[in-house]
C-alpha cells in the first residue's frame, strides 16, 4: 500500500474546499491497539450513544493493560507454585492526563437538538448563537482541505525528482495523433490510509511519466537512482551528474564520424577522455582502498580492545578466586588460632594442676555457669524422663482414636466449603459507571496528584558529558506549481474547468429530480397534512388542553401518592435492615465460632502428633549424643596418651643422643690425653718399668673386683637372718587369718544348715 505523502501531478495549482478532505464513518472505525483512545482525541470519531462509548473506553483499558509481569530473578526459571517467576505489578502510570475530559460528546449534541425544538414549540424562547472556531484553511489544517484535481490531459513536465521506476511500460503516442491528446479513462490518484505515519512509512510514490517522441529529458538519465539507492541526492551524486552533464557537452563536440579529414582530432579527442576517465578511475580506486584500509585498522582496533578486554576478565576473574581461597586460607588459620588460644588460657588458668573447691555463690550468680545450661557431654541430660509429663490422651496418640475423632466431627470441619469472594459492582445494568465508584477514582487522581506534587525532586539540569550533534532536518522539496505559457491556454483551462463544473451541477439536479420522482407520494401525502381547516385546528387545540389538564391532576396525584409510600418503604426497610443485620451478624459469629472450635481440635491434634514424634526424635538425639561423648572422651585420652608418649619418647631420645654425645667427646679427649701420656711414657721407659705398670694393673682390676664380692657377701649373710624373721613373721599371720575365716565359713554354714532343717520341721508340721 503506498502511504498518503505522494508527490502531485504538475498540472494546476491545488484547489481549496470548505469540506474536510477525509471522513471518517462508525462502519470503518475500530479500535486498535496503537489508537485505543481516538473516541477522546479525535473529533469526526462517533458513537451512537452513551453506552457505546462507555464500551469504547472499556475495551481501551483491557487493551491497555496496567498489569505488568515483573520477573522474579532468584525464581525466573522456577515451575513451582509457592515459588512463581514473576509477580503482578499495578502501573501507576495513565496514558490519559487528567485534564482531558473523558465524558461522552453526545450531551452537548442532545442539550443543541432540545433548544431547536424548544424553538420550534415556543417562539419566545431565543436560540444561543452558536460561535465556530476558525478553521484556520491557511494556517495548521489547511492539510485537510486539499483535493487533487481532475486533470482531463498530460503534459510533460520535467520533475526535480524521480523516486521509484514505474512498472508499466512508458506510453508514446504515434506520429499521426500529435496535435490531440487522447484523455485516459482513469487516473492513478494518491491515496491516504487511516494510520499514522511512523508506524507504516514505505517508499515515496512515484507517478507514471509519458514521454514525447523523438525527446530525451534529462531526468530520465537519472532513472535508476531510487530511494536508499541515491535518494535523497548527496555529494557523490550531484559530482556523478557534473560529469555526465560534462561528457554530453564533449560528446555533442566530437567530430562526426563521416567526416574523413577530422578522423584523427576525434581520435585524438577520445584518447584524452579516456586518459581522463582511467585517471579518475585511478583516484576512486585509491579513495576505496584508503577507505578499506581505514576500515581494517578500525576492525584491527576493535579486535585487539575486545580481546583485552576478554584478558582483563580472565585476569579478574582468576584474581578473584585466588582473592577468595586466599581469604578462605586466613579466616582458617584465625579460627584455629582462637581456638588453640582459648585452650591455652584455659590451661594456663591452672598450671599447677590444683583442685579448686567449687563456688556455688559464683556459680549461682553467673547464668552461664553449669547450674543454669549444663553440657551433656559433661553427664547432665536435663530432659531425662520428660516422656512423664506428657498427656496420654487415648483419641490422639492412637490412630483408632484419632477416626473415632474425627467421625464425631461435622461435615463443614473436615471439608471446608471456600467461597468466591463477589468482586465489587460498580457499574449499572447499562454499563455505566456508578456516582460513588466515579467519585472514588476522582478522589483517588486528585490525592495520587497531591502526593506527586509534594514528592517532587527537582532535579539540576546536568551539563551533557560530551559533545552532542544536533540534526540538521532535510530540506523539504518544492512542490510543483503549473506555469502558463500562453494566455490561450489558459482561456482553455478555463474553459474546460467551467465545463466540468456545468456538467457536475447537471449530474446533481438530474439525481435530485430521480430523487423527487421516486418519493412524490410521500411528498403529496405531507402537503395533504397542513391543509386542515382552521375548525378542526381549534378543536384539536381545545382537546390538547383538556387532556394536558387531565395529565397534570394525574401527575399531581401520583406524585402526592409516591411521596407516601416512599416513607412508609423507608420506615419498613429501616426496620427490615436493623432485623436483617442482626441475625447476619449473629450468624457469622456462630459460625465463626464453630469454626474456631474446628480449628482448635485440629491444631490440638496436630501438636500431640508432633510432640509424640518430637520425643522419639529427642530419644534418638540423646543416644546419638552420648555415643558420640563417649567417642570424644576416648579420643581425647588417645590424644593425651599418645601426645606425652611421643613427647616423653622425643625427650627421652634427645636426652640419650646428647649424652652419648657428650660422653663420646669427653672419652675421645680423655683417650686422646692417655693416647699422649702413654706413647711418651713407652718412649721413655724401660722393661722393668713396664713390667711394674702392668702389675699395677692387674692389682687395680683384680682386687678391687675380690673384695666387692667378699663384701657382697657379707651384706647378704648378714641380711638373711632378717629376712628370715619377717618371712615367719608374715606367713604366721596370714595362716592364723585363713584359720579364722574358715571356721567363720564353717560356722555360716552350719546356722545355715539349721535354719533349713526348721524351716523343714515347720512346712512338715
Amino acid at each position: 500500500m503506498n502511504h498518503a505523502i505522494s508527490i502531485q501531478e504538475p498540472a494546476a495549482k491545488p484547489q481549496v474546499s470548505q469540506t474536510p478532505y477525509r471522513e471518517r464513518s462508525q462502519a470503518g472505525s475500530h479500535v486498535s491497539s496503537n489508537r485505543a483512545y481516538d473516541f477522546l482525541y479525535d473529533p469526526l470519531f462517533i458513537v451512537s450513544s452513551e453506552k457505546d462509548h462507555t464500551q469504547a473506553n472499556i475495551q481501551a483499558t483491557l487493551i491497555r493493560s496496567r498489569l505488568k509481569k515483573v520477573p522474579r530473578f532468584k525464581t525466573m526459571f522456577s515451575n513451582l507454585i509457592h515459588y512463581p517467576r514473576y509477580s503482578l505489578y499495578w502501573s501507576n502510570s495513565d496514558p490519559v492526563p487528567p485534564f482531558i475530559s473523558r465524558e461522552w460528546k453526545g450531551h452537548e449534541e442532545r442539550h443543541r437538538e432540545a433548544l431547536q425544538q424548544l424553538t420550534r414549540t415556543d417562539t419566545s424562547f431565543q436560540m444561543p448563537r452558536e460561535v465556530y472556531e476558525d478553521p484556520e484553511v491557511t494556517g495548521k489544517n489547511r492539510y485537510k482541505y486539499f483535493e487533487r484535481p481532475f486533470l482531463p490531459f498530460f503534459q510533460q513536465m520535467p520533475l526535480n525528482v524521480v523516486y521509484a521506476i514505474s512498472k508499466a511500460e512508458p506510453y508514446t503516442f504515434p506520429p499521426t495523433s500529435t496535435k490531440h491528446l487522447s484523455i485516459p479513462s482513469k487516473s492513478t490518484v494518491g491515496t491516504q490510509t487511516d494510520y499514522r505515519d511512523a508506524d507504516v512509512q514505505t517508499d515515496p510514490y512515484s507517478p507514471e511519466y509519458v514521454v514525447y517522441q523523438d525527446s530525451i529529458p534529462e531526468l530520465l538519465t537519472l532513472a535508476t537512482l531510487t530511494w536508499g539507492r541515491g535518494l535523497p541526492a548527496g555529494q557523490a551524486e550531484v559530482e556523478m551528474i557534473e560529469r555526465a552533464r560534462e561528457k554530453r557537452a564533449w560528446e555533442a563536440t566530437l567530430p562526426p564520424l563521416s567526416d574523413a579529414f577530422q578522423y584523427e582530432k576525434r581520435r585524438k579527442m577520445m584518447n584524452e577522455m579516456e586518459r581522463k576517465e582511467w585517471a579518475f578511475r585511478e583516484q576512486e580506486i585509491e579513495k576505496l582502498q584508503e577507505i578499506r584500509l581505514e576500515v581494517l585498522k578500525e576492525l584491527l582496533r576493535m579486535r585487539d580492545k575486545n580481546q583485552n578486554e576478554v584478558n582483563m576478565k580472565h585476569l579478574n576473574a582468576r584474581w578473584s578466586k585466588l582473592q577468595e581461597a586466599k581469604e578462605a586460607k586466613m579466616a582458617k588459620i584465625q579460627r584455629t588460632h582462637i581456638s588453640t588460644i582459648r585452650k591455652l588460657v584455659g590451661k594456663g588458668k591452672n598450671i599447677e594442676g590444683k583442685l579448686e573447691r567449687r563456688n556455688i555463690i559464683k556459680d549461682y550468680s553467673d547464668y552461664a555457669s553449669q547450674v543454669y545450661g549444663p553440657l551433656s557431654r559433661l553427664g547432665c541430660f536435663p530432659d531425662n524422663n520428660s516422656e512423664d509429663f506428657v498427656v496420654k490422651n487415648y483419641y490422639l496418640n492412637t490412630y483408632e482414636g484419632l477416626v473415632e475423632l474425627e467421625s464425631c466431627l461435622p461435615d463443614f470441619v473436615t471439608q471446608p466449603r471456600i467461597r468466591a469472594p463477589k468482586p465489587k459492582i460498580i457499574t449499572t445494568k447499562a454499563g455505566f459507571l456508578k456516582r460513588a465508584a466515579r467519585l472514588d477514582n476522582e478522589l483517588a487522581e486528585i490525592h495520587k496528584a497531591l502526593l506527586d506534587k509534594k514528592n517532587k525532586v527537582f532535579e539540576a539540569k546536568k551539563p551533557p558529558r560530551f559533545l552532542q550533534r544536533n540534526p540538521v532536518p532535510q530540506p523539504r522539496l518544492p512542490t510543483p506549481t503549473l506555469e502558463m505559457t500562453s494566455s490561450e491556454e489558459e482561456e482553455i483551462e478555463m474553459a474546460v474547468i467551467h465545463l466540468q463544473k456545468l456538467l457536475r451541477g447537471r449530474v446533481v439536479q438530474n439525481m435530485m429530480f430521480e430523487g423527487k420522482e421516486k418519493r412524490l407520494e410521500l411528498i403529496q401525502e405531507l402537503r395533504t397534512c397542513h391543509t386542515l381547516q382552521e375548525d378542526e385546528k381549534l378543536v384539536k387545540e381545545a382537546e390538547k388542553r383538556v387532556t394536558l389538564g387531565l395529565q397534570r391532576q394525574r401527575n399531581l396525584h401520583e406524585h402526592k401518592v409516591s411521596l407516601v409510600e416512599n416513607h412508609l418503604a423507608g420506615l419498613e426497610g429501616r426496620a427490615l435492615a436493623d432485623m436483617f443485620d442482626f441475625l447476619s451478624k449473629e450468624l457469622v459469629r456462630l459460625q465463626e465460632e464453630r469454626r474456631i472450635h474446628a480449628f482448635v481440635m485440629l491444631a490440638e491434634r496436630q501438636r500431640r502428633v508432633r510432640e509424640a514424634e518430637e520425643s522419639g526424635r529427642r530419644q534418638v538425639e540423646k543416644q546419638r549424643l552420648q555415643k558420640e561423648d563417649q567417642i570424644f572422651k576416648e579420643v581425647v585420652k588417645i590424644h593425651h596418651s599418645t601426645v606425652t608418649s611421643y613427647l616423653e619418647d622425643i625427650i627421652l631420645n634427645t636426652e640419650a643422643n646428647t649424652a652419648e654425645e657428650q660422653a663420646r667427646a669427653e672419652i675421645e679427649k680423655m683417650a686422646e690425653k692417655i693416647n699422649d701420656i702413654a706413647y711418651e711414657m713407652e718412649s721413655r721407659q724401660t722393661y722393668l718399668q713396664s713390667e711394674e705398670i702392668v702389675a699395677e694393673l692387674v692389682y687395680s682390676f683384680l682386687i678391687p673386683e675380690v673384695q666387692k664380692y667378699f663384701v657382697k657377701e657379707k651384706v647378704r649373710n648378714a641380711q638373711r637372718k632378717h629376712i628370715l624373721a619377717a618371712h615367719q613373721l608374715i606367713h604366721g599371720y596370714v595362716e592364723s587369718m585363713v584359720q579364722e575365716r574358715l571356721t567363720e565359713a564353717q560356722q555360716g554354714e552350719v546356722s545355715n544348715a539349721a535354719m533349713l532343717l526348721e524351716k523343714e520341721n515347720e512346712n512338715n508340721s
